[in-house]
C-alpha cells in the first residue's frame, strides 16, 4: 500500500489527496502534524517536505506533487 506525508493545510498535499481519492488508490495518510510522522518522514526521506510518497512494494520514494502524480498513473 501507498504511503503518503502530508500536512492538511499544504496545497500541493491536497493536490495529490484529491487525485488519488477521485481514482480510488488506496493510501495510508501520515500528516506530518503528529510528530511521530514528521520523525518517519525525516528518517525516511532527509528533509521534512510534504508531500512525499512512500511505494514499499516497488521501493520508490519521491517528493514534488507532479512527480507523484505522474508516477500514480503508471501504477494504476
Amino acid at each position: 500500500m501507498l504511503e503518503l506525508f502530508i500536512s492538511e493545510t499544504c496545497p500541493y498535499c491536497q493536490k495529490v489527496m484529491k487525485f488519488m481519492d477521485e481514482r480510488k488508490v488506496k493510501y495510508k495518510k501520515f500528516d506530518i502534524a503528529n510528530e511521530a510522522s514528521e520523525y518517519a518522514l525525516i528518517k525516511l526521506g532527509g528533509k521534512r517536505q510534504v508531500p512525499f510518497l512512500v511505494d514499499k512494494d516497488r521501493n520508490v520514494q519521491m517528493y514534488e506533487s507532479a512527480d507523484i502524480i505522474e508516477y500514480v498513473k503508471t501504477i494504476l
